[in-house]
């Protein structure tokens, strides 16, 4: 009996041994994570605080145009009237269209933008990390050009609210980039596996479509630490399908991260250079909510025919002073250099007819819209 109770009692002395072992083989493995994981932060630190490329740059500055377009440019006649009394000086101009598709004759009907494509674009869906990688495209391109000082980016959608003249000297006379940047505070977006790479304290939400001077173009073109860590973990969630059924409420439980929605405001946070920016956008966009059976509630971008775009509706947008930030309580005023000015330079998203409107109101320069009608391409 006795020898029982010895042999019983050895046996639960090795159980422990042995779980006591495995606690500390699990916790060194832990603290050997965590320790690579503070490292790949502190480089990430580092590589984000070394990345600028100053230049010292006397001439006359130029606005440079980056067009985001899917194939061609459908309102290529209206930005070709918009450029034609400029001086070529001032400005420059970049498109990233589908790989292969190249601007000559053929193509558009301005030789301003002939041959003016990237030649390293790449293939973009919309809600996906592609799309702010092809932003990176266009304003790496643009740098390369030391007269570039203000990156203004802009879809096939958009169109000028004013005449050139008007927006160079609007964009020139202030030191600050534009950028809608706000505070995120919805459940869903930040995914917390981007921590420590990504504090949630520097998490920004805003509009893609953004304007910046030449310290910050740098930081967005040249950063490859951030942009992984968004391609890896911010994700659009999949969309509501009728054959999946109960499936559904499982997928929507997943984080819903539109990346251009994030990035640049985002990195610029984790720069420190929110007190840098006018944190607002200067391209307007009219949002209409709607609800579908298979949707939840969520906002759209109203396009604008040639009905919307009359000189009562531009003359609204152009009136804009202020806009408010309910997610911060805050309202944006519209200044330059402490001088109250429009909110918005440009707009989005219309139609050809829109455009061809504008034309014929002398919105953007002198131009028979007609003369277009049934020209090619």
């Amino acid at each position: 009996m006795t020898k029982k109770s010895a042999t019983a009692g050895k046996s639960v002395r090795n159980v422990l041994w042995l779980w006591w072992k495995l606690v500390v083989v699990v916790s060194l493995t832990l603290c050997v994570l965590a320790f690579l994981k503070l490292q790949s932060y502190s480089e990430l630190s580092s590589s984000i605080s070394s990345r600028f490329r100053p230049v010292d740059y006397s001439g006359n500055p130029k606005v440079a145009f980056l067009f985001l377009v899917r194939r061609n440019f459908p309102l290529d006649f209206l930005w070709g009237g918009f450029f034609e009394n400029a001086d070529t000086g001032n400005f420059s101009i970049y498109i990233h269209s589908e790989p292969g598709f190249v601007f000559d004759e053929s193509t558009t009907r301005s030789s301003l933008f002939y041959d003016r494509q990237l030649t390293n674009s790449i293939k973009v869906a919309w809600g996906e990390s592609s799309m702010i990688q092809a932003e990176k495209l266009l304003l790496g391109s643009a740098l390369d050009d030391p007269a570039n000082q203000r990156f203004v980016l802009l879809s096939d959608s958009c169109v000028p609210l004013y005449n050139f003249s008007f927006i160079y000297n609007y964009l020139m006379a202030s030191p600050r980039s534009y950028v809608d940047s706000f505070l995120d505070k919805k459940d869903g977006r930040y995914n917390p596996k981007m921590s420590p790479y990504i504090p949630i304290s520097k998490w920004r939400k805003g509009s893609q479509w953004i304007t910046l001077i030449r310290k910050h173009a740098e930081v967005v073109a040249d950063d490859d630490a951030v942009f992984p860590v968004f391609k890896m973990f911010c994700k659009r969630r999949p969309p509501l399908e009728a054959s999946k059924g109960k499936k559904n409420m499982k997928l929507q439980k997943q984080h819903n991260c539109i990346p251009d929605e994030h990035y640049v405001q985002t990195l610029l946070a984790m720069h420190d250079f929110d007190g840098e920016l006018e944190r607002r956008t200067i391209t307007y966009t009219e949002w209409n909510e709607s609800v579908t059976n298979m949707e939840k509630k969520g906002w759209h971008p109203i396009t604008f025919s040639y009905a919307d775009a009359g000189p009562v509706q531009i003359k609204r947008i152009k009136d804009i002073r202020n806009v408010y930030y309910a997610s911060e309580y805050r309202t944006e005023w519209c200044r330059s250099n402490s001088t109250l000015v429009p909110c918005f330079l440009f707009a989005r998203k219309f139609s050809r007819g829109a455009a061809m409107r504008l034309l014929n109101e002398g919105v953007v320069s002198q131009f028979d819209a007609a003369s277009i009608m049934y020209s090619t391409p």
